[in-house]
């Protein structure tokens, strides 16, 4: 069985601060705005990095062009900045339980841990480092918004991944033995989109009851482990 796991919201809460600031002052210092005044035109949850960064920047009036010709300029400058904005030690900002959960699956045989996250790569690999998580996740495994814009396209890329790891002569993950957890709608769209079932957390920003699309909603790590151990055993 295949995990993807997002980031914020699922194994980290309230992490986003410094996030947040280095993607703005990225988008300042390439493209020369103060993304201080411009205000979100959408809610911003489960949204990739780079898609919240044109967000930004459509709103600032900056041309489709000029954003497509430096979305990796962007990339690296906000990676760069989050490196050295990011507190040495985020776990106290880990989900409470998660690390007994992720031990308890690292050790269950035949499943495999990764990554659905909007986070750019180096991001997200900053973040779980700090956060003490990084152990459980491989390098060179999941999907990242540094892979695309578009959330739905990052599960088959995890898939495809995890098959090549898995030494599967290049055939992706099954979708049957692939689940995707995550804390908003876009994480159950994103799944839906590759027809993979969600197991969706109350964690996040969102009750359970916008969540309704997932396959089971857990309103805990403890509840979540019972949600993932029938689905395993299944």
């Amino acid at each position: 069985m295949l995990l993807l796991f997002d980031i914020d919201g699922t194994l980290v809460q309230r992490a986003s601060r410094e996030h947040a600031v280095a993607l703005r002052q990225a988008l300042h210092n390439v493209h020369g705005i103060s993304a201080d005044t411009v205000g979100p035109s959408a809610d911003r949850a489960g949204r990739t990095d780079g898609e919240i960064a044109r967000m930004i920047l459509m709103d600032a009036g900056v041309s489709v062009d000029a954003i497509d010709a430096h979305a990796v300029d962007v990339q690296d400058e906000c990676c760069r900045l989050y490196a050295e904005l990011c507190p040495p030690d985020l776990s106290a900002t880990v989900v409470p339980g998660m690390p007994e959960l992720l031990e308890w699956l690292s050790d269950v045989d035949g499943v495999r841990l990764s990554l659905v996250t909007g986070n750019f790569e180096p991001v997200a690999r900053i973040k779980l480092r700090a956060a003490r998580l990084g152990q459980w996740f491989t390098p060179g495994q999941g999907g990242f918004g540094s892979d695309s814009e578009d959330r739905a396209a990052l599960p088959p890329l995890a898939r495809r991944r995890a098959g090549e790891a898995d030494g599967r002569g290049g055939c992706s993950w099954p979708r049957d033995q692939t689940l995707v957890i995550g804390d908003t709608p876009r994480d159950i769209a994103c799944a839906r989109a590759d027809d993979l079932r969600c197991v969706a957390v109350t964690s996040g920003p969102h009750p359970a009851e916008d969540l309704v699309g997932a396959h089971a909603v857990a309103r805990s790590s403890e509840e979540l482990r019972t949600v993932l151990d029938d689905l395993i055993t299944r």
